[in-house]
Protein backbone atom coordinates (compact mmCIF):
# COMPACT_ATOMS: atom_id res chain seq x y z
CA UNK A 1 0.00 0.00 0.00
CA UNK A 2 3.03 2.25 -0.28
CA UNK A 3 2.25 5.77 -1.56
CA UNK A 4 -1.51 5.11 -1.80
CA UNK A 5 -3.39 8.36 -1.29
CA UNK A 6 -6.40 8.09 0.99
CA UNK A 7 -8.79 10.92 1.78
CA UNK A 8 -10.64 10.38 5.06
CA UNK A 9 -13.86 12.24 5.85
CA UNK A 10 -14.55 12.35 9.60
CA UNK A 11 -18.28 12.15 10.31
CA UNK A 12 -20.17 13.09 13.46
CA UNK A 13 -20.52 10.12 15.80
CA UNK A 14 -18.96 8.70 18.94
CA UNK A 15 -17.06 6.19 16.75
CA UNK A 16 -15.14 9.06 15.15
CA UNK A 17 -12.29 8.55 17.61
CA UNK A 18 -11.54 5.20 15.92
CA UNK A 19 -10.55 7.11 12.77
CA UNK A 20 -7.38 8.13 14.60
CA UNK A 21 -6.34 4.51 15.08
CA UNK A 22 -7.13 3.77 11.42
CA UNK A 23 -4.96 6.71 10.31
CA UNK A 24 -2.12 5.33 12.44
CA UNK A 25 -2.44 1.91 10.74
CA UNK A 26 -2.50 3.45 7.27
CA UNK A 27 0.50 5.69 7.97
CA UNK A 28 2.38 2.69 9.33
CA UNK A 29 1.83 1.07 5.92
CA UNK A 30 3.25 4.11 4.06
CA UNK A 31 -0.08 5.60 2.92
CA UNK A 32 -0.49 9.32 2.31
CA UNK A 33 -3.42 10.71 4.28
CA UNK A 34 -5.48 13.87 4.01
CA UNK A 35 -8.59 14.52 6.08
CA UNK A 36 -11.84 16.42 5.81
CA UNK A 37 -13.33 17.23 9.22
CA UNK A 38 -17.08 17.84 9.16
CA UNK A 39 -18.75 20.27 11.54
CA UNK A 40 -20.32 17.44 13.53
CA UNK A 41 -17.13 15.38 13.37
CA UNK A 42 -15.31 18.25 15.07
CA UNK A 43 -17.45 17.62 18.15
CA UNK A 44 -15.66 14.27 18.63
CA UNK A 45 -12.19 14.70 17.06
CA UNK A 46 -9.98 17.77 17.29
CA UNK A 47 -8.10 19.28 14.32
CA UNK A 48 -4.90 19.06 16.39
CA UNK A 49 -5.22 15.26 16.69
CA UNK A 50 -5.59 14.88 12.92
CA UNK A 51 -2.73 17.28 12.21
CA UNK A 52 -0.44 15.38 14.59
CA UNK A 53 -1.13 12.03 12.92
CA UNK A 54 -1.20 13.12 9.26
CA UNK A 55 1.32 16.03 9.34
CA UNK A 56 -1.23 18.19 7.54
CA UNK A 57 -4.15 20.30 8.67
CA UNK A 58 -7.63 18.89 8.10
CA UNK A 59 -9.82 20.59 5.52
CA UNK A 60 -12.98 21.96 7.11
CA UNK A 61 -14.68 24.68 5.09
CA UNK A 62 -15.71 24.82 1.46
CA UNK A 63 -14.86 28.54 1.45
CA UNK A 64 -11.34 28.73 2.86
CA UNK A 65 -9.29 31.87 2.22
CA UNK A 66 -6.07 30.01 3.05
CA UNK A 67 -6.49 27.80 -0.03
CA UNK A 68 -8.09 30.27 -2.39
CA UNK A 69 -5.76 29.26 -5.22
CA UNK A 70 -7.42 25.84 -5.34
CA UNK A 71 -10.98 24.58 -5.49
CA UNK A 72 -10.77 22.18 -2.56
CA UNK A 73 -13.75 19.97 -3.36
CA UNK A 74 -12.28 19.28 -6.80
CA UNK A 75 -8.57 19.12 -5.98
CA UNK A 76 -9.08 16.81 -2.99
CA UNK A 77 -11.20 14.30 -4.90
CA UNK A 78 -8.70 14.23 -7.76
CA UNK A 79 -5.74 13.82 -5.37
CA UNK A 80 -7.11 10.73 -3.66
CA UNK A 81 -6.87 7.11 -4.78
CA UNK A 82 -9.72 6.26 -2.41
CA UNK A 83 -12.20 8.23 -0.29
CA UNK A 84 -13.37 6.90 3.07
CA UNK A 85 -16.16 8.28 5.26
CA UNK A 86 -15.76 7.23 8.89
CA UNK A 87 -18.10 7.06 10.68
CA UNK A 88 -20.94 7.30 8.15
CA UNK A 89 -24.04 8.40 10.04
CA UNK A 90 -27.66 7.88 9.00
CA UNK A 91 -27.85 11.62 8.30
CA UNK A 92 -24.78 11.55 6.05
CA UNK A 93 -26.17 8.55 4.13
CA UNK A 94 -29.42 10.45 3.62
CA UNK A 95 -27.57 13.48 2.25
CA UNK A 96 -25.57 11.36 -0.21
CA UNK A 97 -28.62 9.44 -1.42
CA UNK A 98 -30.34 12.76 -2.21
CA UNK A 99 -27.24 14.17 -3.91
CA UNK A 100 -26.91 17.08 -1.50
CA UNK A 101 -23.83 19.32 -1.68
CA UNK A 102 -24.14 21.58 1.33
CA UNK A 103 -20.62 21.47 2.80
CA UNK A 104 -17.07 20.54 1.79
CA UNK A 105 -17.51 16.79 2.47
CA UNK A 106 -20.74 16.27 0.50
CA UNK A 107 -19.68 18.59 -2.32
CA UNK A 108 -16.32 16.85 -2.66
CA UNK A 109 -17.95 13.40 -2.75
CA UNK A 110 -20.50 14.51 -5.34
CA UNK A 111 -17.68 15.86 -7.52
CA UNK A 112 -15.50 12.78 -7.08
CA UNK A 113 -14.47 10.32 -9.77
CA UNK A 114 -12.93 7.85 -7.28
CA UNK A 115 -14.16 4.83 -5.35
CA UNK A 116 -15.91 5.87 -2.14
CA UNK A 117 -16.12 3.63 0.92
CA UNK A 118 -18.74 4.28 3.60
CA UNK A 119 -18.34 2.93 7.14
CA UNK A 120 -21.77 3.06 8.82
CA UNK A 121 -22.08 3.51 12.58
CA UNK A 122 -25.44 4.06 14.26
CA UNK A 123 -28.02 2.64 16.64
CA UNK A 124 -29.47 -0.70 15.56
CA UNK A 125 -32.98 0.78 15.12
CA UNK A 126 -31.60 3.58 12.99
CA UNK A 127 -29.74 1.11 10.79
CA UNK A 128 -32.75 -1.17 10.37
CA UNK A 129 -35.19 1.69 9.74
CA UNK A 130 -36.75 1.41 6.25
CA UNK A 131 -35.48 4.88 5.31
CA UNK A 132 -31.87 3.96 6.12
CA UNK A 133 -32.19 0.62 4.35
CA UNK A 134 -33.60 2.40 1.30
CA UNK A 135 -30.69 4.84 1.33
CA UNK A 136 -28.31 1.89 1.65
CA UNK A 137 -29.80 0.34 -1.49
CA UNK A 138 -29.70 3.65 -3.38
CA UNK A 139 -26.05 4.27 -2.49
CA UNK A 140 -25.08 0.68 -3.32
CA UNK A 141 -26.77 1.10 -6.68
CA UNK A 142 -24.77 4.32 -7.24
CA UNK A 143 -21.59 2.32 -6.70
CA UNK A 144 -20.65 3.28 -3.14
CA UNK A 145 -18.84 0.50 -1.25
CA UNK A 146 -19.83 -0.34 2.33
CA UNK A 147 -17.61 -1.67 5.11
CA UNK A 148 -19.95 -2.98 7.80
CA UNK A 149 -21.81 -2.35 9.97
CA UNK A 150 -21.31 -5.34 12.24
CA UNK A 151 -23.22 -6.82 15.16
CA UNK A 152 -22.14 -5.88 18.66
CA UNK A 153 -22.63 -3.74 21.73
CA UNK A 154 -22.90 -0.03 21.03
CA UNK A 155 -22.08 3.11 22.98
CA UNK A 156 -25.79 3.59 23.74
CA UNK A 157 -25.84 0.23 25.54
CA UNK A 158 -27.95 -1.59 22.94
CA UNK A 159 -26.75 -4.60 21.00
CA UNK A 160 -27.25 -5.49 17.34
CA UNK A 161 -26.33 -4.56 13.78
CA UNK A 162 -25.12 -0.99 13.41
CA UNK A 163 -21.79 -1.10 15.25
CA UNK A 164 -18.90 0.31 13.23
CA UNK A 165 -16.27 -2.11 11.93
CA UNK A 166 -13.00 -2.01 13.83
CA UNK A 167 -10.04 -0.02 12.44
CA UNK A 168 -8.26 -3.31 11.63
CA UNK A 169 -11.29 -4.63 9.74
CA UNK A 170 -11.50 -1.39 7.77
CA UNK A 171 -7.76 -1.49 7.08
CA UNK A 172 -8.09 -5.08 5.83
CA UNK A 173 -10.86 -4.09 3.39
CA UNK A 174 -8.85 -1.13 2.07
CA UNK A 175 -5.80 -3.35 1.61
CA UNK A 176 -7.91 -5.91 -0.26
CA UNK A 177 -9.33 -3.15 -2.51
CA UNK A 178 -5.86 -1.95 -3.56
CA UNK A 179 -4.64 -5.52 -4.07
CA UNK A 180 -7.58 -6.25 -6.39
CA UNK A 181 -7.10 -2.96 -8.22
CA UNK A 182 -3.41 -3.65 -8.81
CA UNK A 183 -4.24 -7.07 -10.26
CA UNK A 184 -6.79 -5.58 -12.65
CA UNK A 185 -4.77 -2.49 -13.52
CA UNK A 186 -3.16 -3.99 -16.60
CA UNK A 187 -6.58 -4.96 -18.01
CA UNK A 188 -5.22 -8.30 -19.09
CA UNK A 189 -8.15 -10.24 -17.67
CA UNK A 190 -10.79 -11.38 -20.13
CA UNK A 191 -14.36 -12.25 -19.26
CA UNK A 192 -17.18 -13.91 -21.15
CA UNK A 193 -20.78 -13.35 -20.03
CA UNK A 194 -23.79 -15.09 -21.57
CA UNK A 195 -27.23 -13.64 -20.91
CA UNK A 196 -30.85 -13.50 -22.01
CA UNK A 197 -33.06 -16.24 -23.39
CA UNK A 198 -32.59 -18.30 -26.53
CA UNK A 199 -35.19 -19.08 -29.18
CA UNK A 200 -35.74 -22.49 -30.73
CA UNK A 201 -37.86 -22.04 -33.84
CA UNK A 202 -40.74 -24.34 -34.73
CA UNK A 203 -41.37 -22.43 -37.93
CA UNK A 204 -40.54 -18.87 -39.09
CA UNK A 205 -43.11 -17.29 -36.73
CA UNK A 206 -43.25 -19.65 -33.73
CA UNK A 207 -40.54 -20.58 -31.26
CA UNK A 208 -39.83 -22.04 -27.81
CA UNK A 209 -38.28 -19.57 -25.37
CA UNK A 210 -38.54 -18.35 -21.76
CA UNK A 211 -39.14 -15.23 -19.63
CA UNK A 212 -35.48 -14.21 -19.18
CA UNK A 213 -34.91 -10.46 -19.69
CA UNK A 214 -31.09 -10.63 -19.65
CA UNK A 215 -30.90 -7.85 -17.04
CA UNK A 216 -28.76 -9.72 -14.52
CA UNK A 217 -26.17 -10.68 -17.12
CA UNK A 218 -26.04 -7.12 -18.47
CA UNK A 219 -25.46 -5.76 -14.96
CA UNK A 220 -22.64 -8.24 -14.35
CA UNK A 221 -20.97 -7.34 -17.66
CA UNK A 222 -21.28 -3.65 -16.77
CA UNK A 223 -19.52 -4.13 -13.41
CA UNK A 224 -16.73 -6.25 -14.94
CA UNK A 225 -16.07 -3.63 -17.62
CA UNK A 226 -16.13 -0.82 -15.06
CA UNK A 227 -13.32 -2.40 -12.99
CA UNK A 228 -11.15 -2.90 -16.06
CA UNK A 229 -11.89 -6.44 -17.24
CA UNK A 230 -12.01 -6.91 -21.02
CA UNK A 231 -15.59 -8.18 -21.25
CA UNK A 232 -17.55 -9.79 -24.08
CA UNK A 233 -21.31 -10.22 -23.70
CA UNK A 234 -23.06 -12.94 -25.70
CA UNK A 235 -26.72 -12.00 -25.57
CA UNK A 236 -29.88 -13.75 -26.58
CA UNK A 237 -32.80 -11.58 -27.80
CA UNK A 238 -33.53 -8.81 -25.28
CA UNK A 239 -34.93 -5.27 -25.31
CA UNK A 240 -31.94 -3.87 -23.40
CA UNK A 241 -29.72 -1.09 -24.71
CA UNK A 242 -26.19 -1.89 -25.80
CA UNK A 243 -23.61 -1.43 -23.06
CA UNK A 244 -20.80 1.09 -23.43
CA UNK A 245 -17.27 -0.40 -23.51
CA UNK A 246 -18.62 -3.96 -23.65
CA UNK A 247 -18.34 -5.93 -26.86
CA UNK A 248 -21.78 -7.46 -27.45
CA UNK A 249 -22.52 -10.36 -29.77
CA UNK A 250 -26.21 -11.02 -30.40
CA UNK A 251 -27.44 -14.56 -30.99
CA UNK A 252 -30.83 -16.26 -31.24
CA UNK A 253 -30.56 -19.99 -30.71
CA UNK A 254 -28.75 -22.12 -28.13
CA UNK A 255 -26.58 -23.57 -30.89
CA UNK A 256 -25.53 -20.07 -31.98
CA UNK A 257 -24.72 -19.17 -28.37
CA UNK A 258 -22.64 -22.32 -27.93
CA UNK A 259 -20.65 -21.83 -31.14
CA UNK A 260 -20.02 -18.17 -30.26
CA UNK A 261 -18.83 -18.87 -26.73
CA UNK A 262 -16.60 -21.70 -27.96
CA UNK A 263 -14.83 -19.32 -30.33
CA UNK A 264 -14.27 -16.78 -27.52
CA UNK A 265 -12.34 -19.23 -25.36
CA UNK A 266 -9.90 -19.03 -23.66
CA UNK A 267 -10.93 -16.39 -21.11
CA UNK A 268 -10.10 -15.85 -17.43
CA UNK A 269 -13.72 -15.58 -16.28
CA UNK A 270 -16.85 -17.21 -17.72
CA UNK A 271 -20.27 -16.29 -16.35
CA UNK A 272 -23.15 -18.27 -17.82
CA UNK A 273 -26.16 -16.17 -16.87
CA UNK A 274 -28.19 -17.01 -19.98
CA UNK A 275 -31.43 -18.98 -19.68
CA UNK A 276 -30.57 -21.37 -22.48
CA UNK A 277 -33.37 -23.52 -23.90
CA UNK A 278 -32.84 -27.15 -22.90
CA UNK A 279 -34.39 -28.44 -26.13
CA UNK A 280 -34.55 -27.53 -29.80
CA UNK A 281 -36.82 -28.62 -32.62
CA UNK A 282 -35.49 -31.58 -34.58
CA UNK A 283 -36.61 -30.26 -37.94
CA UNK A 284 -37.99 -26.67 -37.98
CA UNK A 285 -40.42 -25.96 -40.79
CA UNK A 286 -39.24 -23.46 -43.40
CA UNK A 287 -42.78 -22.15 -43.80
CA UNK A 288 -45.54 -21.40 -41.32
CA UNK A 289 -47.31 -24.57 -40.19
CA UNK A 290 -51.08 -24.37 -40.61
CA UNK A 291 -53.17 -25.25 -37.59
CA UNK A 292 -55.01 -28.07 -39.28
CA UNK A 293 -51.72 -29.68 -40.34
CA UNK A 294 -49.90 -29.32 -37.02
CA UNK A 295 -49.62 -32.56 -35.06
CA UNK A 296 -46.46 -32.69 -32.93
CA UNK A 297 -42.80 -31.74 -32.87
CA UNK A 298 -39.78 -33.85 -32.01
CA UNK A 299 -37.39 -32.27 -29.52
CA UNK A 300 -33.63 -32.75 -29.30
CA UNK A 301 -31.53 -31.90 -26.27
CA UNK A 302 -29.27 -28.84 -26.60
CA UNK A 303 -25.66 -28.97 -25.51
CA UNK A 304 -25.06 -27.68 -21.96
CA UNK A 305 -22.88 -24.59 -22.44
CA UNK A 306 -22.03 -24.21 -18.74
CA UNK A 307 -20.96 -27.83 -18.42
CA UNK A 308 -18.90 -27.66 -21.62
CA UNK A 309 -16.99 -24.57 -20.45
CA UNK A 310 -16.49 -25.89 -16.92
CA UNK A 311 -15.27 -29.32 -17.97
CA UNK A 312 -13.23 -28.21 -20.97
CA UNK A 313 -9.92 -28.65 -19.14
CA UNK A 314 -7.78 -27.49 -22.05
CA UNK A 315 -9.41 -24.04 -22.16
CA UNK A 316 -11.20 -23.92 -18.82
CA UNK A 317 -11.39 -20.38 -17.40
CA UNK A 318 -9.90 -19.75 -13.96
CA UNK A 319 -13.38 -18.93 -12.64
CA UNK A 320 -16.60 -20.42 -14.01
CA UNK A 321 -19.93 -19.10 -12.72
CA UNK A 322 -23.28 -20.70 -13.46
CA UNK A 323 -26.90 -19.85 -12.73
CA UNK A 324 -29.69 -22.11 -11.51
CA UNK A 325 -33.29 -21.02 -12.12
CA UNK A 326 -35.44 -23.27 -9.95
CA UNK A 327 -39.07 -23.42 -8.84
CA UNK A 328 -38.71 -25.88 -5.94
CA UNK A 329 -36.04 -27.43 -3.68
CA UNK A 330 -33.83 -24.46 -4.51
CA UNK A 331 -30.85 -25.23 -2.30
CA UNK A 332 -30.79 -29.01 -2.87
CA UNK A 333 -31.17 -28.75 -6.66
CA UNK A 334 -28.55 -26.01 -6.83
CA UNK A 335 -26.03 -27.96 -4.77
CA UNK A 336 -26.50 -30.91 -7.13
CA UNK A 337 -26.03 -28.65 -10.15
CA UNK A 338 -22.88 -27.08 -8.71
CA UNK A 339 -21.38 -30.54 -8.23
CA UNK A 340 -22.50 -31.90 -11.60
CA UNK A 341 -21.41 -28.90 -13.68
CA UNK A 342 -18.13 -28.55 -11.74
CA UNK A 343 -18.28 -24.77 -11.71
CA UNK A 344 -16.66 -22.58 -9.06
CA UNK A 345 -19.70 -20.47 -8.17
CA UNK A 346 -23.41 -21.05 -8.73
CA UNK A 347 -26.06 -18.32 -8.44
CA UNK A 348 -29.41 -19.85 -7.50
CA UNK A 349 -32.78 -18.12 -7.60
CA UNK A 350 -36.41 -19.18 -7.35
CA UNK A 351 -38.04 -17.96 -10.56
CA UNK A 352 -41.53 -18.77 -9.27
CA UNK A 353 -41.36 -15.89 -6.77
CA UNK A 354 -43.18 -12.74 -7.84
CA UNK A 355 -41.44 -9.38 -8.35
CA UNK A 356 -37.93 -10.88 -8.53
CA UNK A 357 -35.94 -12.70 -11.20
CA UNK A 358 -37.30 -12.83 -14.73
CA UNK A 359 -38.47 -9.47 -16.17
CA UNK A 360 -37.73 -7.65 -12.91
CA UNK A 361 -35.08 -5.13 -11.89
CA UNK A 362 -34.77 -7.04 -8.62
CA UNK A 363 -33.46 -10.45 -7.68
CA UNK A 364 -33.14 -12.66 -4.62
CA UNK A 365 -30.34 -15.19 -4.80
CA UNK A 366 -28.22 -17.75 -3.00
CA UNK A 367 -24.54 -17.82 -3.96
CA UNK A 368 -23.00 -21.28 -3.63
CA UNK A 369 -19.26 -21.84 -3.88
CA UNK A 370 -17.25 -24.97 -4.61
CA UNK A 371 -15.62 -24.76 -1.18
CA UNK A 372 -19.04 -25.12 0.49
CA UNK A 373 -19.60 -21.45 1.33
CA UNK A 374 -23.19 -20.22 0.96
CA UNK A 375 -24.24 -16.56 0.85
CA UNK A 376 -27.89 -15.50 0.81
CA UNK A 377 -28.83 -12.13 -0.66
CA UNK A 378 -32.36 -10.95 0.04
CA UNK A 379 -34.39 -9.00 -2.52
CA UNK A 380 -32.24 -6.26 -3.97
CA UNK A 381 -31.53 -4.54 -7.27
CA UNK A 382 -29.78 -6.65 -9.88
CA UNK A 383 -27.05 -4.00 -10.05
CA UNK A 384 -26.35 -4.53 -6.33
CA UNK A 385 -26.29 -8.32 -6.76
CA UNK A 386 -23.99 -7.97 -9.78
CA UNK A 387 -21.47 -6.11 -7.60
CA UNK A 388 -21.61 -8.85 -4.95
CA UNK A 389 -21.05 -11.58 -7.56
CA UNK A 390 -18.12 -9.76 -9.18
CA UNK A 391 -16.54 -9.08 -5.77
CA UNK A 392 -16.57 -12.81 -5.03
CA UNK A 393 -15.00 -13.55 -8.41
CA UNK A 394 -12.23 -10.99 -7.95
CA UNK A 395 -11.53 -12.18 -4.41
CA UNK A 396 -11.05 -15.71 -5.76
CA UNK A 397 -8.77 -14.46 -8.52
CA UNK A 398 -6.54 -12.61 -6.06
CA UNK A 399 -5.85 -15.91 -4.35
CA UNK A 400 -4.95 -17.55 -7.67
CA UNK A 401 -1.22 -17.39 -8.32
CA UNK A 402 -1.75 -17.75 -12.07
CA UNK A 403 -3.25 -14.26 -12.43
CA UNK A 404 -0.81 -11.98 -14.27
Amino acid sequence: MKNKKILIVIGGGISAYKALDLIRLLKKNDCEIKTVLTKSGKEFVTPLSLTSLTNSKPFENIFDVSSESEIDHISLSRWADLILVIPTTANFMSKLSLGKAEDLATTMILASNKNIFLVPAMNVRMWLHPATQKNYQILSDYGYEFIGPINGEMACGEDGEGKMSSPRQIFSEIKKYFLNKDILKNKKLKALVTTGPTREYIDPVRFISNESSGKQGYEIAKVLSRIGVNTTLVSGPTSLSKLKDVKTINVLTAEEMFETTKKLLPVDIAICAAAVSDFRINSPSKSKIKKDKFQSVKLLKNIDILEYISKNNHQRPQIVVGFAAETENLLKNSENKLKKKQCDILIANNVSEKNVGFNSDYNKVIILEKNGAITKIEKNKKSFIANKIVNKIINKLTKNKNVN
